[in-house]
């Protein structure tokens, strides 16, 4: 007989809707799911068993409120989502993933946690981050690092692999997550589920860190498609603040209602050659690759494979970006000591980027996303290519205290996914590769601004030829 945790996102929500199910009842299915997991996993770093049961309770009033009244619940109503403990949530500690802030407790909510909250989803917790959302692995002097259900001696990536080790584990539905450089489809990857990076100013930013770049953008993490779609649509919504908007959705669409939709034939371009020059791929990513081709040609669609020319001023724009986000976090000098190694080091190159050097990052930005937009995309639909250039890598192999030999690591670890950040498009990984020792090993998907919705209608499709949920483990 199958458990709760068994059911989709969209399933529990249905079965709360009907009365079958309540929100107090699942809420505490998940709670106890953490108590006995989270140490052996690293999903959370502050569970809030006391918050998530209080608004369980509200959102059992709230069910019983809209029947008497007849009227329509949102999608995910009752339904746990946590959140990555870089959000502020008002009275719960927020880390950021730093011993610096090990004690801080923000007194406002982040306006996303304010969408999540009036969608009457459940709070179960701040899931683990490295510090600062910086790297692609969830290691800190906060909490135990996250480790991918599929094999404890393996990192679930990062910077959202609590989030992801929490949804993979079945110690949460559904969770947010932010990415900064890949840090939802890395994880994703790692951890065999959809996470969408939604294009730039989708989801409302601050109030905690403003990137005024616009690298980061927060967006779901789930198992299934259509479970994500319906988390990106309550998660939708630009503040009045926020410097960039993204283009709306046709009228009377939603992202959910995408997932049913047959996408058509589409044109696709896949892109295998890692963009930057020295970096290898791994057979086995490889290997996933081919397979995403084979599945698409066999679905209909035009795919033409391209090679292009590996380049350094990506990754140097992104880099220099990347540096001023960890300056973004005010710190006393006096805790600096504190800080991860690699941390430091991005603070100190970041303090000495000259004002030219910044704007030429920011040209570089503006530059490849008309590149893409203008070039590729005229020509294409989709972009397909590699999540990650290697398989998912053990706890403690990607960080080294020598962050120039770490900075190296991480390259040659996930040389795709920062292309969306720079260039703002909305890509999204799909768990369609499984090696034989069952280790998922992801393909990412990438769409012009604003297009969403064909990438959620793929994924949708290729998740119904391949199916990918019935892999996740019966034993957690």
């Amino acid at each position: 007989m199958s458990e709760l945790h068994d059911l989709t996102a969209l399933e529990q929500a249905s079965a709360i809707r009907e009365g079958s199910l309540s929100p107090v009842q699942l809420t505490e299915h998940y709670l106890s799911r953490i108590e006995q997991l989270n140490d052996t996993l690293g999903a959370f770093v502050t569970p809030t068993p006391e918050l998530a049961r209080a608004q369980a309770v509200e959102a059992e009033k709230g069910l019983q409120a809209a029947h008497r009244e007849d009227r329509p619940l949102p999608p995910l109503y009752g339904v746990p989502v946590p959140v990555k403990d870089t959000l502020a949530v008002a009275g719960v500690r927020t880390t950021r993933g730093s011993a610096v802030f090990a004690d801080s407790v923000p007194d406002a909510d982040d306006p996303l946690v304010g969408h999540l909250r009036n969608a009457g989803t459940i709070m179960l917790g701040k899931t683990n981050t490295p510090e600062f959302a910086l790297p692609p692995y969830t290691e800190n002097k906060v909490a135990p690092p996250a480790r991918t259900p599929w094999d404890l001696a393996l990192s679930a990536g990062g910077s959202s692999g609590g989030a992801a080790a929490a949804v993979a584990a079945g110690l949460a539905p559904l969770a947010q997550g932010t990415d900064d450089g890949g840090s939802i489809r890395i994880p994703a990857s790692v951890c065999g589920l959809v996470g969408i990076k939604p294009s730039r100013g989708r989801v409302a930013a601050g109030p905690l860190r403003y990137d005024t770049a616009g690298l980061s953008v927060s967006g779901p993490l789930a198992r299934t498609v259509a479970d994500a779609a319906a988390l990106l649509d309550v998660m939708t919504g630009a503040a009045s603040d926020n410097p960039y908007t993204a283009p709306p959705l046709p009228k009377g669409t939603t992202f959910l209602s995408y997932a049913g939709k047959d996408p058509g034939p589409l044109r696709i371009v896949a892109l295998v050659n890692p963009p930057i020059p020295g970096v290898h791929l791994h057979p086995d990513c490889l290997a996933a690759h081919h397979e995403a081709i084979t599945v698409l040609r066999e679905l209909g669609h035009h795919v033409d494979e391209l090679d292009l020319p590996a380049d350094e001023s990506g990754r140097r724009a992104f880099q220099t970006l990347w540096a001023v986000l960890a300056v973004a976090h005010p710190v006393d000098e006096r805790a600096e000591a504190d800080l991860m190694p690699l941390t430091r080091h991005l603070r100190k190159v970041a303090g000495g980027i000259s004002a030219p050097e910044y704007a030429e990052a920011l040209q570089v930005l503006r530059a490849m996303g008309q590149l893409v937009s203008g070039a590729l995309l005229q020509s294409y639909d989709v972009m397909l290519s590699p999540t990650l250039a290697q398989p998912p890598a053990p706890v403690g192999s990607l960080r080294d205290d020598d962050p120039q030999a770490e900075l190296e690591n991480l390259t040659r670890f996930t040389p795709y996914t920062p292309l969306y950040n720079l260039t703002g498009q909305p890509a999204m990984n799909v768990p369609l590769h499984w090696r034989q020792d069952g280790l998922p090993i992801g393909v990412m998907l990438g769409a012009d601004l604003g297009d969403e919705g064909t990438l959620i209608s793929l994924a949708a499709q290729l998740e119904s030829a391949r199916p990918w949920f019935a892999h996740h483990p019966a034993m957690w």
